[in-house]
């Protein structure tokens, strides 16, 4: 089955959704729908509670997920699902939950396909907020966190 996309308006910008066999594969910023009205049902869900997360009346996003890559890419997004909203953990935490380097947790929150819905922006450096590779950077980060109220957050 083919990858579509829906897009729609956000605080952060344009954001596209991608899916492809009924599970949620993508998020992306700025990359317009190709889609025209033939929007899926998990699409129009994904966008429905991408609306409600931003409107502060979503806490737990409930979509079915596919992450395309290794097993070790798959295990924190795994590990990253599990971080609360309003909480944090360090690239070290996840490090020492996975028995991995806090280098290759800090390049797989990185390579993370579905931020937001996958919260990366909820992992943090021993000393800094880290890298964000979404739109906007450390600026998209700072700002997911103080949507969520992050306990703690430093900013």
């Amino acid at each position: 089955m083919e990858t579509l996309r829906a897009s729609f308006e956000s605080p952060l910008g344009l954001v596209s959704v991608d899916s492809r066999d009924g599970k949620i594969t993508g998020l992306y910023w700025g990359q317009k729908a190709k889609l025209g009205n033939d929007c899926t049902p998990v699409l129009v869900e994904a966008q429905r509670q991408l609306e409600a997360y931003f409107n502060g009346e979503l806490m737990v996003f409930e979509l079915p997920l596919h992450v395309n890559g290794s097993d070790f890419q798959r295990a924190v997004c795994d590990a990253m699902l599990a971080i609360p909203l309003g909480e944090t953990r360090t690239y070290g935490d996840l490090a020492h939950d996975l028995d991995a380097s806090a280098q290759a947790v800090g390049n797989a929150c990185g390579g993370n396909p579905i931020p937001i819905i996958i919260p990366c922006h909820r992992v943090l450096g021993a000393t800094s907020l880290g890298g964000f590779s979404g739109a906007g950077g450390v600026e998209s980060k700072v700002w997911l966190l103080k949507h969520e109220k992050a306990a703690g957050l430093l900013i």
